[in-house]
């Protein structure tokens, strides 16, 4: 028997996407401190620029925090059309490289580059001509990281942003990992970085000295993640969605989401992202599937099934909106939200009518 070859993945994350967007189309916001987003008092920040970065300004951030820590904050209001059309420029290039490519939202892919279809010899090359393709086609830039698993490539491609390249190779990715706080890991939320702290876990290191018994202890069924990539170890394959039986999206916040607002505000950008998957696959579903996590994450779905596929993102969103709304508020705030469609029809497939109804689980 021969061994698989060691997985090439390269991770693909654009910078300030949404800030960088409209600062590459409106010359007189370009070295501002922009936000995107509503600037009333009860607005949220969906995306920050680097320059309002400087003065700790985050998405899912309250406008009015916002605008007290940076009071020449610029806001303009989000233009979720124009995100999800140059999202697709950006997937187009992707697929010149490989078929197997998993999106995480509009600005953000993994692609599993094992095979060097085009012979450009590394993985390395090939996310070096990607980010130089990406800047041409659209004048933004992105950042990647490659490695061996996905769990390294995407805290690479976090490295040396923005528009970096970082490359992480098989021998060293534990000791990549071991350098890096916890809190920049995948997952792991400000509670739970906290939490870590008080236990005396701040980095990779610390991470990986704790027994599996003990982090069982701490952190239940989340133990195993941990414990994994403490070690760089991740043997999750790039999942294509090319025949999914659901197309959907899903987010893990920098801090956890209390206030109806910016709640609603995240649960928008999630409908948003799983819509533009759905158009992408020409595909439609009849079940739409709603995904919250707490601060303990404690993790529940609702969905709720029609008769015809949803017509439209706004339908999604609406539905989404009637699954969250019994589960609010929400004790310690809410660290994870996702929208997915299932009971999928492609094309021209026809959908038997079925009856209504709601399933929870």
């Amino acid at each position: 028997m021969t061994e698989a070859p060691v997985r090439k993945i390269i991770h693909v994350d654009m910078d300030a996407f949404y800030a960088s967007v409209e600062q590459r189309d409106d010359p007189a916001l370009r070295g501002r401190p922009l936000a995107v987003g509503g600037s009333s008092l009860r607005g949220v920040v969906a995306a920050a620029s680097y320059e309002a970065r400087v003065f700790g300004v985050r998405s899912a951030m309250p406008s009015s925090v916002a605008r007290r820590r940076c009071p020449e904050l610029l806001f303009v209001k989000p233009r979720f059309e124009v995100y999800a059309a140059v999202s697709r420029q950006i997937h187009a290039i992707f697929a010149d490289y490989t078929a197997d490519i998993e999106p995480l939202s509009l600005d953000e892919a993994y692609l599993d580059v094992t095979v060097d279809h085009r012979e450009l010899g590394s993985a390395k090359a090939i996310a070096e001509e990607i980010r130089a393709r990406i800047k041409s086609v659209t004048r933004l830039t992105a950042s990647a990281g490659v490695s061996y698993n996905k769990f390294i490539a995407k805290l690479a491609s976090d490295q040396n942003k923005p528009d970096g390249l970082c490359v992480i190779p098989p021998g060293k990715g534990a000791a990549f990992v071991a350098s890096l706080p916890v809190k920049r890991f995948h997952g792991v939320g400000p509670v739970t970085a906290a939490k870590m702290s008080r236990l005396g876990i701040e980095t990779g290191a610390d991470l990986r000295n704790q027994s599996i018994e003990f982090l069982r202890a701490q952190f239940g069924s989340y133990a195993e993640y941990l414990h994994r990539a403490a070690r760089g170890i991740d043997e999750r394959p790039v999942r294509s969605s090319r025949a999914s039986k659901s197309i959907g999206a899903e987010r893990t916040f920098e801090r956890n989401l209390f206030t109806p607002d910016e709640i609603d505000a995240a649960l928008a950008h999630v409908a948003t992202t799983a819509w533009a998957r759905a158009e992408r696959k020409q595909a439609r579903g009849r079940t739409v599937t709603l995904k919250l996590r707490d601060s303990n994450f404690h993790t529940i779905t609702r969905a709720r099934s029609l008769g015809e596929p949803v017509a439209s993102e706004a339908e999604m969103l609406a539905i989404g909106r009637l699954l969250i709304a019994p589960e609010l508020p929400v004790a310690g705030g809410i660290r994870l939200l996702g929208l997915t469609l299932s009971s999928i029809v492609r094309g021209h497939e026809q959908v038997q009518p079925g009856l209504p109804l709601i399933m929870t689980e």
